[in-house]
């Protein structure tokens, strides 16, 4: 049974009247299947589709990154990896069920694969905790990300949550703790980390794995600090002012894009990625595949100033970087134009001053 959204009801109705005209037994009996009106309704469907999916706003992204029927990490490790070898606890305290870990093979070569699952039913997603990692979900993860950085292994991370754990138990084991660690073993390892936000990116549950040299989104995905809803409450004390707060957030992938916060965007089918998984499922692994053979030339110190000078880049206008090979570090490099500015702005008494004298002596001369 398909789950439709609520700005999806003329394509309900549509979808039905197909499912009507295929079937062969008519209120009097065996009739005959009118194929013409099947197609012509179908067309019908594929441009209301189109129309519907080109115009989504913030809210309505965030409806289709929730949707019940979106394939999930699990079903993607099992399109995309073979010989996937699922690995299991953090060493410490347990294993959390709401992420996949285990190395597999993708173009013939060893990954470390990372999966947040929210379940597929009821039972699976009480199972998974909907995809809320807890302390030592995220320690698992330290854990095999360092030893992936041990055996220059790649990391490949799908995200897809709506945020950390935020019971009692997991505050008790140290949550805060596990995802300030879980950033710096993502941003400290040496070999290329991608993250792919597949569905939900959300607060620090997500960032706690998106600190990578490629970070990804599906075209229907949402990355953010917080919900709609809970920016919504905060600012408004209205939770019914969500569709406000989403196109506020900037938390679409074309907005991200823009904003310099993501690398790229894989375009999803039409009507979204629950409607086509398999065609989804290929342009990912093309995606991983493409984007891994672009480090293969680097050295495990380019690799590592790769991903922090991304991030040292966002919000400035050219980031950090290497001036030259006898350097040490990273330095700031920006523009002509910034510089300019940065001096007027740390010289402006000096010139305020001569600024002065000039006048003095223009109106002395004049009087």
């Amino acid at each position: 049974m398909k789950n439709y959204l609520e700005f999806e009801k003329e394509i309900k109705t549509l979808e039905e009247e197909v499912d009507n005209l295929k079937s062969p037994f008519g209120s009097e009996g065996i009739s005959e299947v009118d194929t013409k009106k099947i197609k012509t309704t179908q067309e019908e469907i594929n441009e209301k589709l189109k129309q519907t999916y080109k115009n989504l706003n913030g809210w309505q992204k965030t409806l289709v990154a929730r949707h019940e029927d979106r394939p999930k990490a699990n079903f993607y490790i099992k399109k995309i990896f073979n010989q996937f070898t699922l690995l299991s606890g953090d060493r410490f305290f347990g294993d959390d069920k709401s992420v996949i870990a285990g190395f597999g093979l993708i173009d013939n070569r060893s990954v470390l694969v990372i999966g947040q699952e929210k379940g597929e039913d009821l039972n699976t997603r009480i199972e998974r905790n909907f995809g809320m990692m807890r302390p030592e979900g995220y320690r698992k993860c330290i854990r095999l990300m360092k030893l992936a950085d041990r055996f220059q292994i790649p990391v490949v991370i799908f995200i897809d949550t709506p945020g950390a754990y935020p019971g009692i138990g997991a505050e008790q084991r140290g949550q805060a703790s596990a995802i300030a660690h879980s950033i710096e073993t993502s941003m400290s390892i040496s070999v290329p980390n991608i993250s792919i936000i597949i569905g939900e990116g959300g607060s620090g549950g997500a960032v706690a794995l998106a600190s990578s040299n490629k970070v990804i989104m599906l075209e229907n995905s949402i990355y953010s600090v917080i919900s709609p809803e809970g920016c919504a409450s905060i600012l408004w004390r209205d939770p019914t002012k969500s569709l406000q707060a989403a196109d506020a957030m900037k938390m679409t992938a074309n907005d991200l894009l823009n904003l310099g916060i993501i690398d790229e965007i894989i375009p999803e089918p039409l009507g979204g990625a629950h409607r086509n998984p398999e065609a989804i499922a290929d342009d990912i692994k093309h995606s991983i595949i493409k984007n891994l053979r672009s480090f293969e030339n680097f050295s495990r110190e380019e690799v590592y100033d790769h991903r922090k000078a991304k991030f040292l880049k966002i919000g400035r206008d050219q980031g950090f970087s290497r001036s030259s090979d006898l350097d040490v570090g990273l330095s700031y490099k920006g523009s002509d134009i910034q510089k300019f500015k940065a001096h007027i702005v740390k010289n402006k008494l000096i010139y305020i001053g001569i600024g002065l004298v000039f006048i003095a002596g223009l109106v002395s001369i004049i009087y």
